[in-house]
């Protein structure tokens, strides 16, 4: 077939798709890999060794082994909508990729309410988690559905308000324009505060230790995917390790300057790479925190939300909003 008469447009959707999704699958691995090596370290003990120098394509056979794992489906579930669930997780991830602004020229679209954008398609997860646990007819995935679903809904609230004293200062909601809009001074120097309950509920948001609590193992076998095995196990956790990216990005997109940094000898790509260092850098304070610290109680997790992270962002919001409005000049 002569893919000139395609139109351009069309070639670009399905190479951008391709990529979107090779990158997916490469970041599971690199941040499954960094995960065990990590607590390996922190455990004292050596983490995956077997398989390749230091382990480094054990996630690669994994995934194989995942991929050659039977689907079963429980008898007395939801057959529809426990096939489904897996892919509502999994689909959606790929669309925010469009809006994150690698570098200055490295964007697929600067939509004007890109943040917002962004944020909703993260926010599906929480229905394919509700979706997953209903459906398997278990009362353990229940009990983890119920879970997450309380739990983003608290949490998405002091993320948001954060997140809404950084578009005050920088007065649009596109991703590329709040990037421009920090220099010469990074956001995270203005807002230390936002920052702090930004990332805080983001690893509530992703359901990360010690937030894990619609996964604890110790006590609901594993939560909402606990019924799922093969390939729509695996997509859980494609869509687990992508939304942490995502938070990630939105933070160094917000808070840290985006793809600013000093100009590498390749400068043509230094933009890029300084963006995925900062993306990078904390995720490895996701995975350190995650085996470093115990998982709480539900009662703690949600009063330590609606106690602690809501007044603090609001009374931040309030800080930001007067003093944008008295002096609009510095900000």
């Amino acid at each position: 077939m002569d893919i000139s008469i395609l139109p351009p447009e069309l070639i670009r959707i399905v190479i951008s798709a391709v990529i979107i999704i090779a990158f997916v699958f490469l970041n599971a691995m690199v941040l499954g890999y960094a995960e065990r090596k990590l607590a390996g370290y922190i455990m004292r003990r050596p983490g995956p060794m077997e398989v390749g120098p230091q382990g480094i394509l054990q996630l690669m056979i994994d995934g194989v082994k995942l991929i050659g794992k039977q689907l079963i489906v429980p008898k007395e579930s939801g057959h529809a909508l426990f096939r489904i669930a897996p892919l509502l997780a999994f689909i959606p991830v790929g669309l925010a990729f469009v809006v994150i602004p690698f570098s200055d020229k490295l964007q697929a679209r600067d939509l004007d309410v890109g943040l917002v954008f962004m944020l909703a398609i993260m926010s599906v997860n929480v229905v394919a988690v509700l979706v997953a646990g209903w459906s398997s007819n278990n009362k353990y995935s229940l009990f983890g559905a119920i879970r997450s679903v309380a739990q983003n809904v608290a949490y998405e609230i002091p993320m948001l308000l954060s997140l809404l004293s950084v578009v005050l200062m920088a007065n649009t909601l596109s991703l590329k324009g709040i990037v421009l809009a920090q220099h010469p001074v990074w956001y995270v120097v203005c807002q230390p505060l936002a920052f702090i309950i930004y990332f805080v509920a983001g690893l509530a948001e992703t359901n990360r230790a010690p937030f894990d609590l619609p996964e604890a193992e110790s006590e609901l076998t594993a939560g909402f995917h606990t019924e799922y095995s093969g390939m729509s196990f695996s997509l859980f956790i494609l869509a687990e390790y992508t939304n942490m990216f995502f938070v990630c990005s939105i933070a160094v997109v917000l808070f840290l300057g985006g793809w600013s940094g000093i100009p590498l000898p390749f400068y043509a790509y230094s933009g890029g790479i300084w963006f995925l260092l900062k993306v990078y850098a904390l995720l490895f304070v996701m995975i350190w925190v995650r085996w470093t610290y115990p998982r709480v109680r539900f009662d703690q997790l949600l009063n330590f939300c609606w106690k602690y992270l809501i007044p603090f962002s609001l009374v931040n919001l309030m800080l930001t909003a007067i003093l944008v409005k008295l002096w609009p000049v510095v900000f």
